[in-house]
């Protein structure tokens, strides 16, 4: 949605932002989410802070939007990115160390995440504040929710157990640890088999729309003209 929303309402925004899921309807986000995504904690951290970036920088940028002069916009971006970032990075070093140390390096990599660049390029110069700070939190809810979801799936298959704020979900657990699903490799796999897993469920909500709509059209409609 790169266009200007003025007509849409707030949570017309926000749900179109869920729906993008970055990692799996826009390639995008790709490097956390193969790095960072061994167990379901760490997607919903590294979700929290794209959200937080996310819709500052929108915020900033489309109060800023008219005042950006073209030629300088990107390192413009740039900097307010960077300077959210900052802020995550303190604020996470300081209250959760813990995680902080197991997201290393991929807290400050969000300045050049192609989903924070994309957005503010793409929808944040073109619209309003409010519609900015929707679509920042929606698509960094879709983010998170994907992160996640994959890194549930590759916690639960490598260690037989999903863990969150450090309680088992599960009990005693599943007699279960494919350690392939805890490297680079499985989650290839499983983001792979989740696209597979959408596209087909997309494909199939198609053809019932489709189908739907044969079945209301009236037979024979048009033909007087």
């Amino acid at each position: 949605m790169s266009k200007s929303t003025s007509n849409v309402s707030f949570m017309g925004v926000l749900t179109e932002g869920i729906r993008q899921a970055p990692p799996f309807r826009l390639l995008l986000g790709l490097c956390p989410s193969l790095a960072v995504t061994t167990a379901m904690e760490n997607g919903f951290w590294m979700g929290l802070a794209v959200i937080f970036v996310l819709a500052c920088s929108e915020l900033l940028i489309s109060l800023l939007r008219k005042l950006i002069p073209d030629r300088v916009r990107i390192p413009v971006y740039i900097v307010i990115v960077a300077t959210f970032v900052t802020v995550v990075d303190m604020v996470m070093k300081a209250y959760v160390p813990e995680m902080h140390a197991i997201l290393g390096i991929f807290i400050p990599l969000i300045v050049v995440n192609c989903i924070i660049l994309g957005r503010a390029e793409a929808f944040a110069s073109k619209n309003g504040p409010l519609h900015s700070v929707a679509d920042a939190i929606g698509v960094g809810i879709g983010f998170m929710v994907s992160l996640m979801a994959i890194g549930g799936v590759r916690e639960l298959l490598g260690t037989g157990n999903l863990k969150l704020f450090g309680h088992a979900l599960l009990g005693g657990g599943l007699p279960l640890e494919v350690v392939v699903m805890l490297l680079p490799a499985g989650a290839f796999f499983v983001i792979g088999f989740m696209m597979a897993g959408l596209t087909l469920l997309q494909n199939r909500q198609k053809k019932q729309a489709q189908r739907s709509v044969e079945h209301c059209t009236v037979p024979g409609e048009g033909a007087a003209d």
